[in-house]
């Protein structure tokens, strides 16, 4: 987290404003506030779209044959040919309304994603899927202390108790698959470790998208991540390359799908959804998973899981109808 404190001194101004508090200075006009609802609707749907996306990620990372640094490694490189498609076409829609991206925000986007899946993905090979998402879904509780101490965010006390209601239920959904063991500890630590990686990528990355577009951060952050993840992986020895063709079909579903497809979506959608917010809504993701394994598997749920779901998803709900309304957007956020 050291690298995000010099990040106040370097954010625009209009970051310190409250971004969750009811009362506005001033009124907007109705089509601002259309335009706005319109906006933030989009992020909340497309935030939860991208949350099933990397839903996927803990599958994927057990069925490959690579280690874990090898394993983030490819999922960022074979990413990037989709990110730069995408950036293509979105810098052929904007023109030169293209905003300037501020660098150090960039910078620290790949570098705390490279730890993120550094952590993640070793966490998820010496630990239980269940158990790792339940130590990672502490990334809103971060996300909100920081944007508090670090940026001077305040959040009201409906959010708060609605983020609660959220992590309580994300806390029922994972609790019933939950294994303690002492051969998982160091797992289980790496994991929890993880919702400070990721936290602080969401925060690098809701600077970035104040000046640039969700393409251009994801090309940028995932090219440095890419390099700083193959020094590692060397450094551990790992092996670079899966024995199998069929070994490919993990890492290209992580780099396509879960990255390019899910990262990609929580880029976009924090340009247009507070940081603090954004994290909570990523919660739906094992709502979703758990629905798609009593339907497509025949997985039974408990009663503490189906609580659990409707918890995340009434939180979420209340979350996002109580927000404040972001400042107006960019021409770089209308288009990206």
């Amino acid at each position: 987290m050291a690298g995000l404190v010099a990040c106040p001194r370097a954010m625009p101004q209009r970051v310190n404003r409250p971004l969750l508090d009811l009362a506005m200075a001033e009124p907007l006009p109705a089509h601002s506030e259309r335009d706005r609802d319109r906006g933030m609707a989009l992020g909340v749907v497309v935030l939860a779209g991208s949350a099933v996306l990397i839903g996927f990620a803990p599958i994927m990372v057990k069925l490959s044959d690579l280690g874990p640094q090898a394993i983030a490694f490819w999922r960022l490189t074979l990413a990037l040919p989709a990110l730069a498609l995408w950036l293509a076409m979105s810098r052929r829609q904007q023109g030169a309304s293209a905003g300037r991206p501020d660098r150090r925000a960039l910078v620290l986007a790949g570098v705390f994603f490279a730890g993120d899946l550094a952590f993640w993905h070793a966490g998820i090979k010496i630990t239980t899927a269940a158990n790792a998402t339940l130590l990672a879904n502490l990334t809103p509780i971060i996300v909100a202390i920081a944007g508090w101490v670090l940026f001077k965010e305040r959040i009201t006390l409906r959010f708060a108790l609605a983020a609660g209601v959220a992590l309580l239920g994300a806390v029922l959904l994972s609790a019933a698959n939950v294994r303690l063991a002492p051969e998982r500890l160091a797992g289980d630590l790496l994991s929890a470790l993880t919702a400070f990686w990721y936290a602080s990528y969401i925060l690098s990355v809701h600077w970035a998208r104040r000046g640039a577009s969700a393409p251009l951060v994801m090309v940028w952050s995932s090219a440095i991540a890419a390099v700083i993840t193959l020094v590692v992986a060397l450094a551990f020895g790992e092996r670079l390359l899966p024995d199998t063709l069929a070994g490919w079909l993990p890492l290209l579903v992580l780099g396509i799908v879960v990255h390019a497809g899910g990262q990609g979506g929580i880029a976009f959608g924090l340009g247009r959804v507070p940081a603090a917010l954004a994290s909570l809504i990523i919660l739906v993701q094992p709502v979703v998973a758990a629905a798609a394994g009593w339907v497509i598997f025949g997985e039974a749920l408990v009663a503490s899981q189906i609580l659990g779901a409707g918890l995340v998803l009434a939180g979420v709900y209340i979350a996002q109808r109580v927000r404040r309304p972001l400042p107006p957007v960019t021409p770089t956020e209308r288009t990206g």
